[in-house]
């Protein structure tokens, strides 16, 4: 007996959409450099061409804590690498690079804390033929020191 592994995703991908796909997060283009914004004492990275909005989730990726380490004779980075993944549907578009990841709304019981927190696209979204939802690699824009 064959199996048919396309029927297969096509009813696995809205379960796992469903279970994962909880947030609402935005896609956008960067805006231009970050901006110190004195309500929230926090610098931002204005928002250009919104490129994806809709059903995601932001989740820490496999890697915890991956310090930024220079080589040697190299000057110290002050801002460390952190390694995310963003989930959206396979009907979103492939985020470029440098892509602007903000979570604007978390479901009832999420992390609030989460909703307008920023991260920086490393590479395009991946891609692959047996995929339920597309992962997108994350590095979060530092809040302090003004630089993103």
């Amino acid at each position: 007996m064959a199996v048919d592994l396309a029927r297969i995703l096509a009813n696995v991908t809205p379960l796992v959409e469903g279970l994962i796909l909880l947030d609402t997060v935005r896609f956008s283009a960067p805006g231009g450099p970050s901006v110190f914004n004195p309500d929230t004492g926090l610098y931002e990275v204005p928002e250009g061409t919104v490129l994806y909005e809709g059903p995601g989730a932001v989740q820490p990726g496999s890697a915890s804590g991956v310090a930024n380490i220079p080589a040697a004779g190299q000057p110290w980075v002050n801002e460390t690498a952190s390694n995310y993944r963003a989930y959206t549907p396979l009907t979103a578009p492939i985020a470029p690079r440098d892509t602007i990841v903000t979570v604007t709304a978390v479901h009832a019981g999420g992390d609030p804390t989460l909703v307008g927190r920023q991260w920086r696209a490393n590479d395009p979204s991946q891609g692959g033929t047996l995929g339920v939802v597309r992962i997108t690699s994350l590095d979060q824009i530092q809040q302090a020191g003004g630089e993103a």
